[in-house]
C-alpha cells in the first residue's frame, strides 16, 4: 500500500539551510493534508509543520515559525520542508506523515509515518 519516503537530511552548521522531500508512493496524496513532524534522542516527537490538500493553509510550531516553509506538488505527489537559518535545537529525526483529512487538525491522530531522515545541527 502508501509508502511515504523522507530525503535531504544531513550535517550542517548552524545558519545553514536543508530541503527535505517526502515522496508518497502507491496513492495519490492531492486529497490529504500532509506534516512533519521530529523527535530528538530522549523526547517527544513533536509537531513542526502543516499544509493543506491545497497549499494555501500552512501550520508551524512556534519554534520554527520564520525559519521552515512547507509545500507541496500533488503531481509529484511530494511533500517539501525548506529549513533555514538551522540551530543545533533543531538537530533530530524528521519525519513525513499523511494526516486523514483535508486539512490540519491537532486532535487528529497522523494515518501514516515515513521512516524517517536525520537532521543535524552543530555550532
Amino acid at each position: 500500500q502508501l509508502q511515504l519516503v523522507e530525503s535531504g537530511g544531513g550535517l550542517v552548521q548552524a545558519g545553514d539551510s536543508l530541503r527535505l522531500s517526502c515522496t508518497v508512493s502507491r496513492r495519490p496524496i492531492s486529497n490529504n493534508a500532509m506534516g512533519w513532524f521530529r523527535q530528538a534522542p530522549g523526547k517527544e516527537r513533536q509537531f513542526v509543520a502543516a499544509i493543506n490538500w491545497s497549499g494555501r493553509s500552512t501550520y508551524f510550531a512556534d519554534s520554527v515559525k520564520g525559519r521552515f516553509t512547507i509545500s507541496r506538488d500533488n503531481a509529484k505527489n511530494t511533500v517539501y520542508l525548506q529549513m533555514n537559518s538551522l540551530k543545533p535545537e533543531d538537530t533530530a529525526v524528521y519525519y513525513c506523515a499523511v494526516l486523514p483529512g483535508n486539512d490540519y487538525s491537532p486532535a487528529v491522530p497522523v494515518d501514516f509515518w515515513g521512516q524517517g531522515t536525520q537532521v543535524t545541527v552543530s555550532s
